[in-house]
């Protein structure tokens, strides 16, 4: 029973909280679509299946899925609408219309070729014509693959809503909002059953269990502990918000100067829910980490350069050091530094064909390989002709290395 009470706390409390208030999730996330969306995914799929084979229905799934993480409108404002009706209707007209004016004996005739010779600046007026530079590589190539069937094309889009849908999440997962997340869960639970315990809710044994099992879970392992795997995100989310309680209600001279804006303001769970709702884990470090969460998680800042014989310790606990950690630790929740920045440069319809992918690199940390190449394959696949990708430093310019491959015969 105390443990059903804590994950009721938790899950159902603290997460849903988050869930419904957060911005990220407020932007990204329609929760009264996605069950239709995905009941009309599912029997789309399914009628594919019979129609074309589920072999190729799952080629084209498979590529589509290698690409989700590349899938996603990051600057995109979702509208309010019906999704699945839409989509559903959308799927149904392309496939009348395809059954309405299919003749076997277009097959045999030859293309005839109207198109007037190409202008000097075609090539400019064909880029912006197709939006680019694209990071949505999914959309791109469900709008302009040469060779994609219609069915193959509300496929891609399939799988390019559920990943736009999922973004919130695999960015708690990324660690954009995992900290908070977790925190917000963690501080939460731990309020309700404080309170369950003064009101006589809760017996001692209740109690005793409960708190064995929550600082287990907030629990930091030192950096030469065999269980350390890096920063806690639990232990510092929950950490983090019972220092803005703190700070809200019995501040010190350091917590006065550093946060004038609600240290005092005796008002805990009014700034807390103001935090829940506008921040994500990069700027919430980034606005209220103290020094005295740093001092206790004994913070410091190491600078590892390949250019230099030995590692530098370069912050310490002064206030330059401070805010130094607190600049690092912050970057470090950045989803920037998680997914590599890949986006459509180039893409010639009317020539050669080749698709032209640039991958902006940052600290000089460029794709695998082996993943990159498998990557790209699945590209090729969707896209039917050549594709190229260029790996270029974001800092110089100069291109650091080139990838190219063809698609796989059918």
């Amino acid at each position: 029973m105390t443990m059903q009470a804590l994950v009721i706390a938790h899950a159902a409390y603290g997460h849903n909280h988050f869930f419904k208030n957060n911005y990220q999730f407020q932007q990204w996330t329609q929760a009264d679509h996605i069950l239709d969306y995905l009941s009309f995914a599912k029997e789309y799929v399914s009628d594919c299946e019979e129609r074309f084979g589920s072999d190729a229905v799952e080629v084209t799934l498979d590529c589509a899925h290698a690409l989700m993480n590349q899938g996603i409108s990051r600057n995109l404002i979702p509208r309010a609408r019906d999704m699945a009706k839409r989509d559903r209707q959308k799927a149904l007209d392309r496939a009348e219309h395809h059954e309405r004016t299919y003749d076997i004996l277009d097959r045999t005739m030859p293309e005839i070729n109207r198109g007037e010779p190409p202008k000097p600046n075609a090539a400019l007026a064909e880029q912006k014509k197709l939006g680019l530079p694209e990071e949505n590589l999914l959309y791109f190539l469900e709008k302009n693959a040469p060779k994609l069937a219609d069915w193959q094309r509300e496929l891609l889009r399939i799988v390019r809503n559920l990943a736009q849908y999922f973004y919130p999440q695999r960015q708690t997962k990324l660690m954009q909002t995992k900290v908070m997340n977790e925190g917000c869960a963690t501080f939460v639970h731990y309020q309700i059953l404080n309170k369950m315990y003064e009101r006589g809710m809760l017996t001692d044994g209740s109690m005793l269990e409960f708190l064995h099992s929550h600082s287990s879970v907030v629990f930091q392992p030192g950096f030469n502990d065999r269980r350390y795997s890096g920063i806690n995100p639990y232990a510092l989310g929950f950490a983090m918000m019972r220092d803005i309680e703190r700070i809200a209600t019995e501040p010190t001279a350091e917590d006065k100067d550093w946060f004038p804006e609600f240290a005092g303001c005796g008002d805990a769970m009014g700034t807390l829910r103001d935090a829940w709702a506008n921040y994500r884990d990069e700027s919430f470090v980034l606005q209220y980490l103290s020094p005295n969460l740093m001092r206790k998680f004994r913070f410091f800042a190491l600078s590892d350069d390949s250019r230099d014989p030995a590692v530098r310790i370069s912050a310490i606990h002064d206030e330059r050091g401070f805010r130094n950690v607190r600049k690092r630790l912050a970057a470090s929740y950045d989803v920037a530094a998680q997914d590599p920045d890949l986006q459509v440069t180039d893409a010639d319809l009317s020539g050669s064909r080749r698709l032209v992918i640039t991958h902006t690199v940052r600290n000089g940390i460029t794709l695998d390989k082996v993943e990159c190449e498998r990557t790209m394959q699945c590209i090729a696949q969707l896209w039917g002709y050549r594709v190229r990708l260029v790996e270029v430093d974001v800092e110089s310019g100069r291109v650091l290395k080139e990838h190219e491959v063809l698609p796989m015969p059918v």
